[in-house]
């Protein structure tokens, strides 16, 4: 059975993003990057609209452009051999390899990928998908990364309706004075 896990940032006080969207005060530590890649060993990635064409805008061409950084010419290239799914009621097609549209009922086609054959699926950032799905008692395990910022406001990445007892696995500390938490249902 494949697992849905989301791997998200958030501000001291619990907001993914500012109140227009802005992410600007993520301090990002390559060394977390290591552990979630270790940690999410996923088959397929789940976005929504706005964090797909965020993330197509950037790694969809990085692995071709040979005055790219290694590294993430790297990155580039694994994230396009996944499957991408996207969740959108507005995007008519996707551009970026790999990608298919979730144009019908989100929850139900979440359900299905769970008992599919095939490995985990991975949601990062997302907070729109993140909420449904949370609300529907569908998220396996959450990787998150808690930033020493204090944002005062924004995006959350939960609402009300979305309860679950969750188990801490393990934590991390990190120079940059973010804290890795990764926590998994606890009936799972």
């Amino acid at each position: 059975m494949a697992r849905i896990m989301v791997y998200n940032r958030i501000s001291l006080d619990g907001f993914i993003a500012g109140p227009n969207g802005e992410m600007d005060w993520f301090i990002h530590d390559p060394a977390i990057d290591v552990i979630a890649h270790e940690i999410y060993k996923s088959d397929a990635l789940l976005f929504g609209r706005v964090t797909y064409q965020l993330f197509e805008s950037f790694w969809s061409h990085i692995a071709d452009d040979p005055a790219a950084d290694p590294a993430l010419r790297e990155v580039s290239a694994e994230l396009n051999g996944l499957n991408k799914l996207v969740a959108s009621r507005t995007l008519s097609q996707t551009t970026w390899v790999n990608s298919s549209l979730i144009k019908g009922d989100l929850i139900a086609e979440a359900r299905r990928l769970k008992t599919a054959d095939g490995g985990d699926i991975a949601i990062f950032g997302s907070g729109s998908i993140v909420k449904q799905l949370a609300a529907r008692d569908l998220i396996d395990q959450y990787l998150i990364v808690v930033t020493p910022y204090i944002a005062g406001a924004g995006l959350t990445m939960f609402d009300g309706g979305a309860r679950a007892n969750l188990q801490l696995l393990k934590t991390w500390t990190f120079d940059s004075g973010n804290v890795l938490l990764h926590y998994q249902r606890r009936d799972r």
